[in-house]
């Protein structure tokens, strides 16, 4: 039996009784950050991509994604050295709680047009005629002053005079530059030279809002919930059942797509109850969590893609995205959140 023409699917709601003994379980031992990985943040996430989209209503699109997650790998196995903050700035932000490498004020280095061009020559080998080969020539063409514009915009996460079209490729580049950024001055200085921020949902590196979150398998991290940077796809951990955008533990709840016996629910590719929407009542906002424990495949960025009716069944039920995924932006035109933050 098929969902009838314009009835939404079932989500199933999971009420946690008791967050603060969760909360507490945080403070056992492990990494804080865990860095991008050159050779696998975009390679998993391709691969990911294509897992997902074969049985998928969004086939060509997340296909579309992962050629470009493609692109990005490869310019990132040899990306020139880009321009770095100083040792004292480093420090100074650690000190200050602040992201040393803010998405939006910190002065990116020119050669991120340069890069972004590169990689949108090797992801146009891929791209048939058409639209999408129309605003990619389009954006290879584009001048400096555009494409920073553009890039201002969406590290602001400003919708009003964004072209949504080319979002996604731009923010291809971007994510490409600042993934060799973080790894760049990790490098140099040690991991360790990023600290926690205030608020803590805000990426220790660049302060961008989280994609998503993982709850992670493994010897250190098994249980531990991360957040997934938007921008340079660093993670850090952020204690699980706590709110990612007014940071309350109170009225917390997930909700996940429910598939009852004879009903056909959009296929999401990921196993059940690898992906479900963390809500908040008491600020009205959700975000997104993969489970490894469910799926070990999980990859935020490209399960996040993959789950879109969660986010309109979510939404539908009256809650707010806290986080953005910068391969599929959707919405009215926002005003920028001082600082930047989700």
């Amino acid at each position: 039996m098929s969902i009838p023409p314009g009835t939404p699917p079932p989500i199933r709601t999971t009420r946690v009784l008791d967050p603060e003994q969760i909360a507490m379980q945080a403070g056992r031992q492990m990494p804080f950050l865990r860095l991008p990985v050159r050779a696998a943040v975009f390679s998993d996430r391709q691969l990911r991509l294509r897992q997902l989209a074969a049985s998928h209503a969004m086939r060509e699109y997340l296909l579309f994604i992962a050629d470009l997650a493609q692109a990005q790998h490869q310019v990132l196995q040899d990306y020139p050295d880009v321009a770095l903050p100083e040792s004292a700035a480093l420090e100074a932000a650690s000190q200050a709680l602040k992201p040393p490498m803010p998405a939006f004020g910190w002065p990116r280095d020119p050669v991120w047009r340069n890069e972004l061009r590169r990689l949108l020559g090797i992801f146009r080998a891929r791209v048939v005629e058409g639209a999408a080969r129309d605003t990619l020539d389009r954006v290879m063409a584009a001048d400096d002053a555009w494409l920073d514009q553009q890039a201002d915009q969406l590290s602001r996460r400003i919708m009003f005079g964004l072209d949504l079209a080319a979002a996604p490729l731009i923010a291809a580049g971007l994510q490409a530059y600042w993934t060799q950024l973080v790894l760049q001055v990790a490098q140099r200085h040690g991991e360790n030279i990023f600290g926690r921020t205030d608020p803590g949902n805000q990426c220790p590196c660049c302060g961008s809002a989280p994609t998503a979150s993982i709850s992670r398998i493994g010897a250190d991290e098994a249980g531990f919930r991360y957040l997934h940077c938007a921008l340079c796809s660093t993670e850090w951990h952020y204690v699980r059942i706590k709110c990612t955008h007014c940071e309350s533990t109170k009225g917390i709840h997930f909700e996940s797509l429910a598939p009852e016996p004879g009903v056909e629910l959009p296929a999401t590719g990921a196993r059940e109850g690898a992906v479900k929407a963390e809500c908040c009542d008491s600020c009205g906002h959700y975000l997104k969590q993969v489970v490894m424990e469910k799926d070990p495949e999980v990859e935020p960025v490209a399960d996040d893609l993959a789950s879109v009716t969660l986010d309109l069944l979510v939404s539908d039920a009256g809650h707010q995205r806290s986080g953005h995924n910068l391969m599929l932006l959707f919405g009215d035109p926002e005003i920028p959140d001082d600082g930047g933050g989700g």
